[in-house]
Formats: C-alpha cells, structure tokens, sequence
C-alpha cells in the first residue's frame, strides 16, 4: 500500500496540512474520494453510526450526502500529538424540507504509519439556522484559501 503523506508523527505544520486534505476532500462530497483516506478495517464512530472498512464508511457518505444538500464544511486543528489528530468543525447544510442546518463537532483521528486514518471517532451536534445565518457562502466544492476558518468567524 502506498503511503498517503504527511505521515506521523505530526507537527504543527504536517498536521495542519492533514486537516485541510481531509477538509477538501470531504467538501468534494464524493464518496470514494473520502474513503480512501481511511485504513481498509477503519473504525468509526459517528453519532450513532459505527462503521467497520472503507466499504461501509463510503456506504455511510453516499447516506450522507442525499440527505445534507449544500453541504460546506470547515475543519480546524485542536491538538495534535505522535499519530494522533483532533479537531473540530462545523458544516452547514440544507434538508430536503428547505430547512438550513449548522452542525459542530469534534472529531479525534489516529494514523497508521503510512498516513492513512485507522480511527475516527466524531461527536456532532446540528443546530437549526435561517437562511439568513448562514457563514459559509462558497460555491460547492474546496473552500477557499481567503474565506475564513472557525476562528475567524466566531465559531
């Protein structure tokens, strides 16, 4: 298996990149592309989801992404430490109903040698917002270099 670099132990900076890959390839919203970051046995845990192996964690995305339309996400680094990641997050979407939604979160990640997630385990809560609240304006897709992380936007 090839290796899928940064590979731990992390700094802050292979860390960092770490994150905004994992960002851009969820903000692609597309399945496959997502799973193969992850080890052929990950583990997961998600809400109350629990899935075992890139099949089930793309069978989970696909879900995923029919029911959370307009889906932008964005990923800051927390703490870092050996293969060790975490961070948190918040994403805004749109259900089918129209209704807009702010979900936040924080998700610890652990690598194996070669730079894959062997484990994700992520608590998310999802807040109802209007339209009007919305602070993730980009077109579909990566997020822009100049748009403004968490921090920034009082997150």
């Amino acid at each position: 298996m090839e290796s899928r670099p940064p590979l731990p132990p992390f700094s802050l900076e292979t860390a960092r990149q770490k994150v905004r890959a994992a960002e851009d390839a969820w903000n692609s919203r597309d399945p496959f592309r997502v799973a193969q970051a992850y080890t052929e046995d990950t583990r997961w845990r998600n809400r109350s989801d629990f899935p075992r192996g890139r099949a089930q964690v793309q069978a989970f995305l696909q879900g995923k992404w029919q029911k959370e339309r307009e889906y932008r996400l964005i990923k800051e680094i927390w703490a870092w430490h050996g293969n060790r990641i975490a961070v948190r997050f918040a994403y805004e979407w749109q259900d089918a109903q129209g209704q807009w939604w702010r979900s936040y979160g924080n998700e610890n990640w652990e690598f194996d040698a070669q730079g894959y997630m062997a484990v994700r385990h992520a608590s998310i809560n999802d807040l109802a917002i209007d339209a009007s609240e919305r602070k993730f304006h980009w077109p579909l897709g990566r997020r822009p270099d100049d748009h403004p992380g968490l921090t920034e936007l009082g997150l």
